[in-house]
């Protein structure tokens, strides 16, 4: 897709997403950055930004995913991924009101329950398809971060 034209903002994303599961994270920040800067004003940059946001979490730069989910959050706060992603790197800096403020406001906007346990949003994440390494990640910051918000193994 890029190969035929390396302006095609989706396909940027998309090829984003992927690197991002399979655990290429400079990759995947690089393509995503390459999508907010072809398509600024674009309705889905909140997106964009929280799968920066969650590239950097994954990588336990907590940090800099709080700056890039923040942005994610100030521009699409209705997102329950956003919030919830929001919340375990606030769990993770050890910003435990904040953490569990998100988690409440993640509950809320999720119409899937997906933030009701930590059982649950491993189903819902679809966890058994990343890649081992990649689940690793997952594990150490999003769900220990999560569990720091407050939320429930079952």
């Amino acid at each position: 897709m890029l190969a035929s034209d390396r302006n095609w903002v989706y396909a940027s994303f998309a090829l984003g997403q992927c690197k991002h599961f399979t655990g290429s994270a400079e990759e995947a920040i690089s393509l995503i950055e390459r999508a907010v800067r072809l398509s600024p004003r674009d309705p889905e940059v909140g997106v964009w930004y929280e799968n920066i946001g969650d590239v950097h979490l994954l990588e336990s730069r907590t940090d800099q995913a709080i700056i890039w989910l923040e942005k994610a959050r100030n521009h699409t706060p209705e997102h329950s991924i956003i919030r919830g992603n929001l919340a375990a790197a606030y769990g993770l800096a050890g910003e435990i009101e904040r953490a569990a403020t998100e988690l409440a406001e993640a509950r809320r906007l999720s119409p899937d329950d997906r933030y009701s346990s930590i059982a649950r949003h491993r189903i819902l994440r679809n966890y058994g398809a990343l890649l081992p390494e990649v689940r690793a990640k997952f594990e150490a910051t999003c769900i220990t971060g999560l569990r720091k918000a407050g939320m429930p193994e079952e």
